[in-house]
């Protein structure tokens, strides 16, 4: 985009309207940019845009040169390249100092794109490629006032290119990739000085792991709460060394299977400390969490819960009558997590999710699931009112 002007949309002096299409956006690169839904006139010189009905005005509009364009190209549209080009590819030699001011000061791309929503009319984009190879601007020898469309001249003074010839052929390309030589050289800067950080990073993290061994032999085991719960976070920063991808299996379900036990070696601890259970999209945030970068969509935690009892996993997945799904440790059977919740219903006379969920420490949606796993054994019973909704012991059973 930094080829673009900002200009009024007014013809110089020999320049000639062409051809001009609507509902047209740009990219800048493979970049989207704010210009959408625009109307796109082609003049013997130059490509303007501007919203529907400016250009006529001789509104303030962009306006690209032709000289720039040493290359053009259509790209197809839709699934497989199918249903007709929709994009024209510009290719541009570097920017010229000296221009007008644009939208852009410097663009890492050298190409643009115009999108045409409704399709490329092949009129249009026949007229644009002989406009680029017919180079009429060579033929400006002198500077002259622009002309607006129908009225007297201006006092605007156009720009006149200068040594066109060596923007586009042979020394243009030479230029352009000399440009993207630089460009690349920027981003290998760039990335090196990430690196640096990354490094200044590790070496924290390695003094971190460094204290907590330090203060595991100086203690002996003897550990306060708050120190259990540092380390813990500690640990959780860490996150998971080789996280199972996708690109490293041949097929989908080898890389379910593999991220299936991943997961499995993962949560154990985890839901050991939460109680045996975890909702499945507290575990998907666990999960990704410790991936760091290598982050996993629902679907594919999913897919790859569904394999937990396959590979023998001491946990499995599990959907409530409600539609609740969770991870749950196999060793944590309904009957005893009933008979835990039938003591805490004895010892508070009632609870309610949000008062398990305290007492508990788990989520509002996991002690709403606990209670009436209780109350289908048979050991609490519901009381629903316009105070919500309350669990309390069945006097039946000591009836």
């Amino acid at each position: 985009m930094d080829r673009f002007e900002y200009i009024d949309a007014r013809l110089f002096e020999g320049e000639n309207y062409l051809k001009r299409d609507k509902n047209v956006k740009i990219y800048d690169g493979e970049d989207k940019t704010q210009f959408t839904d625009g109307e796109v006139v082609l003049t013997t010189h130059r490509i303007l845009w501007g919203k529907p009905g400016d250009i006529p005005k001789g509104l303030t509009c962009l306006a690209l040169h032709l000289y720039y364009v040493f290359c053009l190209e259509e790209e197809s549209g839709g699934v497989f390249g199918l249903g007709g080009p929709k994009r024209i590819i510009l290719h541009l030699g570097p920017a010229l100092p000296g221009k007008r001011p644009g939208p852009a000061v410097v663009s890492p791309f050298h190409f643009v794109k115009f999108s045409f929503k409704d399709g490329i009319d092949p009129a249009f984009y026949k007229a644009l490629t002989e406009a680029v190879a017919a180079k009429a601007w060579e033929r400006t020898s002198t500077a002259v006032s622009p002309v607006s469309a129908g009225s007297p001249s201006s006092s605007h003074k156009p720009i006149v290119p200068v040594n066109s010839k060596m923007r586009s052929g042979i020394v243009g390309i030479e230029r352009s990739i000399e440009e993207q030589h630089r460009a690349t050289d920027e981003s290998i800067t760039v990335a090196f000085k990430d690196l640096t950080k990354l490094m200044e990073k590790a070496k924290e993290m390695v003094a971190i792991s460094k204290n907590i061994s330090t203060k595991i032999r100086e203690k002996q085991g003897d550990i306060s709460e708050d120190d259990t719960i540092r380390f813990k976070s500690y640990l959780m920063s860490l996150g998971i060394d080789d996280p199972v991808t996708r690109d490293a299996f041949r097929s989908d379900s080898e890389y379910y299977m593999g991220l299936a036990q991943q997961i499995s070696d993962m949560m154990v601890a985890v839901l050991m400390d939460c109680g045996g259970i975890m909702s499945l999209a507290d575990v998907w945030c666990r999960v990704n969490r410790a991936r760091g970068l290598e982050l996993i969509s629902p679907e594919d935690l999913l897919n790859a819960c569904k394999l937990l009892q396959t590979i023998g996993a001491p946990m499995s997945l599990r959907k409530f009558p409600s539609g609740a799904c969770v991870l749950q440790l196999n060793s944590n059977r309904d009957e005893e997590v009933a008979k835990t919740t039938s003591n805490l219903l004895e010892e508070n006379g009632f609870l309610t999710p949000e008062k398990l969920s305290q007492i508990a420490s788990v989520s509002v949606l996991l002690a709403r699931e606990r209670l009436f796993t209780t109350e289908r054994l048979g050991f609490a019973c519901r009381d629903e009112s316009i105070e919500g909704l309350a669990f309390y012991p069945n006097r039946f059973l000591n009836a």
